[in-house]
């Protein structure tokens, strides 16, 4: 596939803008894996190398990562749910867990409104996505 390729839908992960280089890169990831067991769709044939060396798939189509103010993030979020759009959520809560079901029940335990997301991630038409990322700008 060329670089040139449009894609019909578009993945994308929004940062609050305020976090740290660390943050950012640790949120990204957390956030995209919650897209690709849920979408299967979204996840490109396994890679090998010329030694016959197997690797595992990855997406299919890029990553958009951009970044925000908290207001940015809290009316994305809200977008996103009134579409009905698949998403992650990274919330500050679990900077300060250590492991899954304590991430799970940092999120369980607040209201959708008062989440102090840190991230978020989307996946859908690529015109749906860009209304949910409105006030967003590509990340540097």
């Amino acid at each position: 596939m060329s670089t040139s390729t449009r894609f019909d839908t578009k993945i994308a992960v929004l940062l609050r803008e305020d976090l740290e280089p660390w943050q950012r890169l640790n949120v990204t990831a957390f956030l995209v894996s919650g897209l690709g067991t849920q979408l299967p769709e979204l996840i490109g044939q396994p890679y090998e190398d010329a030694d016959g060396v197997p690797y595992l798939p990855m997406f299919r189509q890029p990553v958009l990562v951009f970044q925000g103010a908290k207001e940015v993030l809290r009316a994305a979020h809200e977008r996103a749910l009134s579409r009905a759009l698949p998403r992650a959520v990274f919330t500050f809560d679990l900077f300060a867990t250590g492991h899954d079901d304590a991430n799970r029940a940092a999120v369980r335990a607040v209201p959708t409104t008062d989440l102090d997301l840190v991230g978020l991630a989307v996946h859908g038409p690529r015109n749906a996505v860009d209304k949910v990322l409105k006030g967003a700008r590509m990340h540097p």
